[in-house]
């Protein structure tokens, strides 16, 4: 079941400024508003009852209590993992030292990774791998740190013998969606979803009957909506983790889950094409 915290926050850049504002108050101290009414936390937003029951329908509840309880129950089950979770999930501080750097970082990236996992929509990642492994051309197109897990992918895909290209020139992802045809697959990863080239280059090659993927961490986004398919990471940013830092590690989890899925479902022209490759390049390598 996925973590209400990540699944709000995924929603966030869609909402309305109103609906935002309870979001932010819920993200910022759930644990204040399991205490409050729904009066006391419309008014402490600046808003109506309305408003609070329009936002939690929104992220999947029939209404306020229904959220209080998902809430108190999650709250509850992190307190019960114990270990000092609740500080190490939180920002980097000035006076923190070395150690608590290091492990506040270590914990992030594996809660990243874990949450990600844990909400993972495993039908639509199931017809992700379905389009993949029967595609006759896979582009993928990502910019600045989802350009990186954007091309591991097509390293991945390329090295078991699928005709899969990376493109990081805007224009050349246009022109390559431009050229897809029914039965392809455009991959657009983008840790917002509101990545400008991205969302045009998933427009083109929706545009082109090709079947579009979204990899984001908003599943309420630009990027999302013209995607046939999304694939949601769940990470926080803090202040020295956003963008970049913050969506690598879980989008490479996404990319290996693809990856893994894709290579089993041909398993013995997998491992063909991995013994071909790595003798391929085996000379060059330096043996000791």
């Amino acid at each position: 079941m996925r973590n209400i915290l990540t699944h709000i926050r995924s929603l966030l850049s869609g909402m309305a400024p109103a609906e935002r504002r309870v979001a932010e108050a819920v993200l910022g101290q759930p644990e204040v508003v399991v205490g409050r009414t729904i009066t006391e936390l419309a008014e402490s937003c600046h808003t109506s009852e309305t408003t609070v029951i329009r936002f939690c329908r929104t992220v999947g509840f029939r209404g306020y209590p229904e959220l209080r309880l998902r809430l108190a129950t999650e709250m509850g089950r992190d307190a019960a993992r114990g270990n000092g979770h609740r500080e190490l999930g939180a920002d980097i501080g000035r006076t923190d030292t070395l150690r608590e750097v290091v492990e506040k970082i270590g914990y992030a990236d594996a809660r990243g990774v874990e949450e990600t996992i844990q909400q993972l929509d495993l039908d639509a990642l199931a017809k992700v791998v379905d389009a993949v492994a029967a595609a006759t051309r896979i582009n993928l197109y990502g910019l600045g740190a989802s350009g990186f897990a954007a091309q591991d992918l097509q390293r991945k895909l390329y090295r078991i013998g699928l005709s899969a290209f990376w493109f990081g020139d805007p224009h050349d992802a246009l022109v390559a969606a431009a050229l897809l045809r029914p039965g392809d697959v455009a991959f657009g990863m983008t840790h917002t979803g509101t990545t400008t080239e991205t969302v045009n280059v998933l427009r083109e090659a929706r545009r082109h009957d090709a079947v579009t993927v979204a990899i984001t961490n908003a599943g309420s986004s630009p990027a999302a909506a013209e995607a046939d398919l999304v694939l949601t990471t769940a990470v926080r940013e803090t202040t020295f983790r956003s963008g970049a830092m913050a969506s690598r590690i879980a989008q490479l989890a996404i990319v290996d889950c693809i990856f893994v899925a894709v290579a089993q479902r041909t398993y013995d022209d997998t491992l063909d094409a991995l013994r071909l490759t790595f003798t391929a390049v085996d000379d060059v390598r330096t043996h000791g």
